[in-house]
């Protein structure tokens, strides 16, 4: 059945019909008596809208793109979760691509959401190149956590630079003062925020010369490669600042490894926080993102794009959660 057919049922214009069956009665005043009669008609004669032909005339098809680094990062997973809720929610629909922190593959999947027509994008992006996104200005985009100082694009992020420096200003406080960085992805926004907050820490204390940052990535390697290399070294550091939750792990199992004992013989903290930490033992101390808010904010965003409005950029404030993986070491004269 079309809706022409189903007007000439009601005896109703395929106006009206369309305006109730797509939820818009108050909007153009028509009486709730009609609308309960359009819904109950409808109803019974087992009427379904044909989607695609109204996306079609409207050239929109409620769905988003949305484009990660790694869905195998629980932050990333989390993140799509709260986007694929919130956008349900809205009544839209969600394509998600994982382009594995490579920016070919980031740009592949960008031509293909543009391909399937999708009305915008919310992409978390790998953040060392700008000029695909600016080559696709007919397209809505907000970027998530990763953003391009150099572009204005909107993006949604967490006060990386603030979290990072709370972090290392409390293992300053707690007596250290040999702390390793080990960072993810250098040319970053998120990274070197981070590390910046980190090197800011430490010159504030009067520690510049202690400054060490090590690692090139994200991943579980890293942390495990760049503590074994830490350890190693004539003075290990009495502290670990790992940059991300893949990091922290690594970090974690190369401590295990060498039989460093957290955090009797080491301190450790890491930027992101995700469920399985307070289930450590110990439990991990870890600066928390408001990942949930993000995720709403940056749909929020997209959507006022969508409506033609002016946007501004958003910087969320991070949580810091104290647990029991840092110890107080004696402070020297």
């Amino acid at each position: 059945m079309t809706i022409k057919e189903l007007a000439q049922e009601l005896e109703m214009s395929t106006t009206t019909v369309s305006r109730v069956l797509t939820g818009q009665e108050k909007k153009y005043r028509i009486s709730e008596k009609t609308a309960q009669r359009v819904r109950e008609v409808a109803d019974k004669l087992d009427f379904a809208p044909n989607q695609i032909a109204r996306n079609l005339r409207l050239q929109k098809t409620n769905t988003i793109g949305l484009i990660i680094p790694d869905i195998s990062n629980p932050f990333f997973a989390n993140l799509a979760r709260t986007v694929e809720e919130e956008l349900r929610r809205r009544g839209k629909m969600v394509l998600l691509c994982d382009t594995k922190d490579d920016t070919d593959l980031e740009q592949e999947s960008m031509a293909l959401l543009k391909g399937r027509k999708v009305d915008g994008l919310l992409v978390a992006p790998v953040g060392k190149d700008s000029k695909h996104f600016m080559e696709n200005t007919s397209l809505p985009v907000v970027l998530i956590d990763r953003y391009f100082e150099d572009q204005n694009i909107p993006y949604v992020t967490t006060d990386n630079f603030f979290g990072a420096y709370e972090a290392t200003s409390f293992l300053i406080e707690k007596g250290h003062r040999n702390i390793a960085c080990i960072q993810g992805l250098a040319g970053t926004t998120p990274n070197d925020n981070r590390v910046k907050g980190y090197q800011e820490a430490m010159k504030t204390h009067g520690l510049m010369d202690c400054i060490k940052v090590v690692g090139d990535d994200y991943s579980m390697e890293n942390g495990y490669a760049n503590t074994k290399e830490l350890l190693a070294r004539p003075e290990a550091p009495t502290a670990l600042f790992a940059l991300n939750n893949q990091i922290a792990m690594g970090c974690m199992k190369a401590l295990k490894e060498n039989e460093f004992h957290i955090p009797n013989d080491i301190s450790l903290i890491a930027f992101d926080e995700q469920p399985l930490f307070e289930l450590l033992s110990p439990p991990l101390t870890a600066i928390k993102q408001p990942m949930e808010t993000i995720g709403k904010v940056a749909v929020e965003i997209l959507f006022e794009l969508l409506e033609g409005k002016k946007v501004n950029p958003q910087m969320l404030k991070p949580t810091f959660i104290e647990r029991a993986s840092v110890s107080a070491i004696p402070i020297k004269p």
